[in-house]
Parts: C-alpha cells; sequence; structure tokens
C-alpha cells in the first residue's frame, strides 16, 4: 500500500525559551545546517549560540505565534488536510526538526498498512540544509527502523512549468490593484562552501556571474541556481520589466561568506535609491513561517521605512492555496498511477 509524507522545517512546540533552546539546539547541531567539526558545532552552538539566542529567538516566535500554534506547523496541517481530500492514499506530515519527527510520520503511514512511502520535501529547490537533511535522515530513520519499507522522494521542483505558474497566479493575485516599483525575490541563506559542497562535478560552481547561467550537471543540485532560475521563470511569465525586480538572500549566521547580496541591505539599498513602494516575495518556502513573518514582513518593513520607504507589500508564501494543493495533489497522483520509470512532476 502506498503513502505520503509531507515533510517541512519545524518549530518549537511553544514560543517559550525553553522550547526554542531545545529547538534551536536540534536544528543548529545538524551537520548539513552548521558544516563544522563536531568539536567546533558543539562550541559554537552549545557554548554561544544557545546561550545567547534563545530568549531573543523566543520574543521573535511571540510576534507571530498564532493562537492556534505555531504558524508554519498550522499552514502545514491545513495543507495536509487538504490534500488528503484530493488524494486516495494517506497523507502524514513531518517536521524536519522538533516533537512532529520523521519516525513519527513514517510510523503512522505503517500502522495503516503503508509499505511504500512517497517522501515529499516541501521545499522548491535542493539545498544541504533542507532537502538532503531530510532524505539523510529518513533514510537512516527506513534502515533502522522500518527496514521493509520502500521510500520514494519528489525532487527539486523549482523550474517545474506547473509550479512557476501557480506561484507567479499568486504573487500576481496578491499584487492585482496594488501600486509598486520593485519586486524583491528574498530566498533564505546559505553559506558559499554549502555550493561548492553539493557542486557534483566538483569544478563546475564558482559562485560567480556566469556559472550559474552556463549549464551543468551541478545545477541539478544547485542551490543558487536554481534561486535564480525561479526569479528568472517567474520574471518571465509575469512579463517583469529589467531592473522592476531582483533576487536576494536572507537569514544569514556567523562570519563566512554567505551568498549574496543581501535581502536587509538590499532593502536599505532600495530605500536610500529612493523606491518608495517594494513588494517582497519568499520563494524559497512554500509555508510562511518566522524568516517571512517576522524577519521579512516585520524587520524588513521597519529597515524600508528607516530609508524613506512609503509602501511595503509581502506576498504571502503558498500555504495552502487551493491551486497549490491541487498540484501537489497531481504529483502524488502522478506517483500512485504511473510506472516508476516515469517522472510524477513532470520533470
Amino acid at each position: 500500500m502506498k503513502g505520503v509524507l509531507l515533510v517541512n522545517l519545524g518549530s518549537p512546540d511553544s514560543p517559550d525559551p525553553k522550547d526554542v533552546k531545545k529547538y534551536l539546539g536540534e536544528f543548529l547541531m545538524d551537520e548539513r545546517v552548521i558544516d563544522v567539526p563536531l568539536w567546533a558545532r558543539n562550541l559554537l552552538v552549545k557554548g554561544i549560540i544557545l546561550n545567547t539566542r534563545p530568549k531573543a529567538s523566543a520574543a521573535a516566535y511571540k510576534k507571530i505565534w498564532w493562537e492556534e500554534g505555531s504558524p508554519l506547523i498550522v499552514i502545514s496541517e491545513r495543507l495536509q488536510n487538504k490534500v488528503q481530500e484530493q488524494v486516495q492514499v494517506p497523507v502524514a506530515l513531518a517536521m524536519r526538526y522538533g516533537s512532529m519527527t520523521i519516525k513519527k510520520g513514517i510510523q503512522e503511514l505503517v500502522d495503516k498498512g503503508v509499505d511504500e512511502v512517497f517522501l515529499i520535501p516541501l521545499y522548491p529547490q535542493f539545498a544541504m540544509a533542507t532537502t538532503e537533511t531530510i532524505l539523510v535522515l529518513a533514510e537512516e530513520i527506513r534502515k533502522a527502523h522500518f527496514p521493509d519499507i520502500k521510500i520514494t522522494d519528489l525532487p527539486a521542483f523549482y523550474n517545474n512549468a506547473d509550479y512557476i505558474d501557480v506561484l507567479s497566479n499568486s504573487i500576481s493575485k496578491h499584487l492585482s490593484g496594488k501600486s509598486y516599483e520593485h519586486l524583491l525575490f528574498s530566498y533564505h541563506g546559505v553559506p558559499e562552501r554549502h555550493i561548492r559542497k553539493s557542486d557534483v562535478t566538483k569544478s563546475h560552481c564558482k559562485i560567480d556571474g556566469s556559472c550559474c547561467k552556463t549549464p551543468s550537471k551541478a545545477h541539478e543540485f544547485c542551490y543558487r541556481h536554481q534561486c535564480l532560475e525561479v526569479t528568472r521563470l517567474v520574471a518571465e511569465k509575469l512579463q517583469l520589466q529589467e531592473g522592476t525586480y531582483s533576487t536576494s538572500f536572507q537569514s544569514r549566521l556567523g562570519f563566512d561568506p554567505w551568498l549574496l547580496p543581501y535581502t536587509d541591505r538590499t532593502i536599505e539599498r532600495l530605500g536610500k535609491e529612493g523606491i518608495k513602494n517594494m513588494a517582497i516575495v519568499t520563494p524559497a518556502f512554500v509555508s510562511d513561517c518566522l524568516e517571512t513573518l517576522e524577519e521579512i514582513a516585520m524587520e524588513g518593513e521597519e529597515i524600508f521605512h528607516e530609508m524613506g520607504g512609503k509602501e511595503f507589500t509581502t506576498v504571502p508564501c503558498l500555504n495552502d492555496d487551493d491551486a497549490w494543493v491541487s498540484l501537489l495533489s497531481k504529483w502524488i497522483n502522478n506517483w500512485v498511477t504511473k510506472p516508476e520509470t516515469q517522472t510524477v512532476n513532470g520533470k
């Protein structure tokens, strides 16, 4: 019997500093998030970050926490329920970090008789710290606890034509009737070394002005290329004029080089250059979360206003949008009915 496991990032159980500290500890100790030797990761995370950051992060979570709970969890559950209505196989939900574990998600499916799982990381682009860490952990759990089940995963869908249509239409709908001079595509940042580590050719990714535009096998796992490609495809779909949109990266940590340009500095620059009305979309996420609701919608808007900007419009993530639900359901139904040799998302 087949079943589906949707996997998102995760969330603390509450905005209480103790719960936030526990969550951050698990998240930041992941070797694919902070990819330094264990001794250095222990020193950085347990010796510094967990002694300084939980209180500030808890305050940020409190700003965006809903009555029903964590926005990311609530939105993901809504998505799960809507998808379940459109497919004939069981759909479970898990998080990479936190109490809604991947092991629990697989167990839920196994208890319903599932022995073949379609694992869907809820990220359009591939990255070490998102898709890869989900797939690696899921395989470890399968081998240790569920050796008789089979897991198939959904590849990155950043350039899938149907996904680009859904994303473009969502942006267009939310910006309809609004006047804006610049649309900023802000993606979650990663250290530059992650890009090089993910380069299967070991030579293509130079993070310069050309490598992401030059065809290569490396692009299958290149987060930077995939982000830039989403921007390009959406801009083409929406017929955006050159100079009226750009790409940036948010949420950097530490002192190592991260992908440029940085979102906060880009917002600051646009304000200084006289842009009065701007809009921002965050296509690295399919569900609104701390990074979109607090870092972008609150902190970003504050920076823009400080620089003289007037209107700051945040485009919501796809969340449980009906068109997005229908597309996910289509991919699932394709997987259920099509032979293994055929793709499920049209790529």
